[in-house]
């Protein structure tokens, strides 16, 4: 039964619950990581009734373009804010590197689950088992649809070709394994294994070969801004961490303006309560860069008599029951890194390579 915007089901024993609709894009690695927030919700509140809604992006329609080129930062996100927009579901699980660092007016992101492994993997080609991106042979074909990636790997291993690949996980590797095209592919270690396919990383890349993408690896809950239980429901899920890691890479993407069609990379740690962040800025081969670190204590300010249920967000993410004052030290880390790279010539480089990106 239907009441206002929302949907209730009601019980052999005349109990009443509300329903949550969850959506998803269609993909299975979409699909995977929106069952493992369900269960995690289910678990925490035994009495909701979940109901799954899955619905193809623009992302997963234009198959035949490189993303950078498309030039949308939304691609993987507008179809299902626009279902939450009209109360068609109730929250969105999506992988945090494909939501832009400021959301439409309305929406926030109200989790940011503990983090995978935000690493990228080396998935080989089966004919070169046993080899590394060192040890392949002079002009190996690598595909990737990252220019973050390719700008890292081609400074690293100048022996390699880089080509762009595009498709979903199931796609790019059936198009490795099965054609001759790919020695090897690069993908996000996280995706692999929640695919439970980690057996075929053949090799982590370590932050000093190739640093990943802002929020790679964490998953978000997206929901609209107005909905103060749904907010309060989800950010149970939220791991402080992760949370404070991805809101100072965000902010640093943020200041400078990145998106998909820019070289950027992050690294971050929290050690010893303090925030490291690593960022830097690549032209499109690579052979110009600027990379900082910078560094915050994040010490979990339990003096602080802050009230912590602002509805305050910081680069779209909304997190009460993570002290405020720790949050912003975590943006602005962000801000302060993106700055000084900036400073040092930042912008230029990621000019360039946009302009020759847009004219590839």
């Amino acid at each position: 039964m239907e009441e206002g915007p929302y949907k209730y089901i009601r019980d052999g024993n005349g109990k009443v619950s509300r329903v949550i609709r969850v959506g998803t894009r269609k993909s299975q690695l979409a699909r995977i990581q929106t069952d493992s927030v369900a269960e995690k919700l289910k678990e925490l509140y035994p009495d909701i009734h979940l109901e799954i809604v899955a619905m193809s992006t623009t992302g997963d329609k234009i198959l035949d373009t490189a993303l950078s080129k498309i030039g949308e930062k939304s691609l993987f996100t507008k179809e299902l804010e626009n279902a939450l927009e009209r109360n068609e579901v109730d929250l969105v699980v999506h992988s945090l590197k494909d939501l832009p660092t400021t959301l439409p007016p309305g929406f926030t992101i109200g989790a940011v689950l503990k983090r995978e492994n935000p690493h990228d993997a080396v998935v080989l080609h089966p004919s070169n088992a046993g080899k590394s991106l060192d040890t392949l042979p002079e002009n190996s074909v690598i595909g990737t649809s990252s220019l973050r990636r390719a700008a890292q790997l081609k400074k690293r291993f100048p022996h390699l070709d880089f080509k762009d690949i595009r498709g979903n996980l199931n796609t790019r590797l059936k198009k490795l394994d099965e054609k001759n095209d790919f020695a090897a592919i690069i993908l996000a270690a996280a995706g692999l294994r929640r695919m439970g396919w980690e057996s075929r990383i053949s090799q982590i890349l370590e932050p000093e070969d190739c640093m990943y993408a802002v929020g790679q690896g964490a998953l978000a809950v997206e929901v609209r801004a107005r909905d103060a239980d749904i907010l309060e429901m989800v950010s149970i899920l939220h791991d402080r961490d992760t949370v404070l890691r991805c809101i100072a890479e965000r902010a640093f993407l943020r200041r400078l303006e990145g998106g998909c069609s820019v070289p950027v990379a992050v690294h971050t740690q929290v050690k010893d309560s303090q925030l490291y962040l690593t960022g830097a800025v690549y032209s499109l081969d690579g052979s110009n860069s600027l990379k900082e670190t910078m560094q915050v204590s994040i010490a979990a300010g339990a003096q602080s008599s802050e009230k912590v249920d602002e509805q305050v967000q910081r680069v779209g993410v909304t997190a009460n029951k993570i002290p405020g004052a720790v949050q912003d030290e975590a943006e602005k880390l962000g801000i302060e890194l993106a700055d000084l790279l900036l400073s040092k010539g930042a912008k230029e480089i990621l000019t360039v390579a946009r302009q020759l990106n847009d004219a590839r």
